[in-house]
């Protein structure tokens, strides 16, 4: 696993140990940033179960202006640290140990400013339901706006029709082998 593009290109990112994490290849890494490449540059990244931290790290490589990483984990947190170390991208990030719903309803949000755009990247355990109590506490802070884009990894058989009651619609579904990424914007 590593840094595709931007300015911490080609850099070795570490995992946590273990099976509770699943890093996004680098194949579905890359073609994800191509297909918001003209969103990140200068946006805020929320990279939720962030696991080792490359979703966000990618973005700070390629221009978001800050990312914060949300993990409930001791090993999770302690890695994304160290690949932040190493791409030398503490200064534009923090890392918060909590759930992702609680944080999503009850924990600091980033600070953006005017019109700055927001991505938010979610990839729970799949089929666990975990997506929905994250995506209602974000929306009920009001921080889903229209300058909001919400990508949420799942498996295949996810079922779209639960994301129904968040408010937000589907813009795009992207399929891949094993998994598949579900964009979503405010109706």
């Amino acid at each position: 696993m590593r840094v595709i593009a931007g300015t911490a290109r080609s850099i070795p990112l570490k995992a946590p140990q273990g099976m509770t994490t699943r890093p996004t290849t680098d194949k579905i890494k890359e073609t994800l940033f191509n297909m918001i490449q003209f969103d990140v540059q200068g946006a805020v990244f929320l990279d939720l179960f962030a696991g080792s931290g490359a979703m966000g790290i990618e973005a700070l490589s390629r221009g978001a202006e800050y990312a914060v990483f949300v993990d409930s984990g001791k090993v999770a947190a302690d890695c994304i640290r160290a690949n932040l170390e190493k791409c030398r991208f503490m200064d534009r990030s923090r890392i918060v140990r909590a759930d992702a719903a609680s944080f999503a309803a009850y924990l600091p949000l980033p600070e953006r400013k005017e019109g700055e755009k927001l991505i938010i990247f979610m990839d729970p355990p799949y089929e666990k339901g975990l997506e929905i109590p994250v995506l209602e506490g974000l929306a009920e802070r009001g921080i889903l706006d229209g300058n909001c884009l919400v990508i949420l990894e799942e498996g295949l058989g996810f079922d779209t029709e639960t994301l129904a009651q968040t408010g937000l619609e589907i813009s795009r579904i992207k399929q891949y082998k094993n998994q598949q990424h579900i964009f979503l914007r405010r109706v």
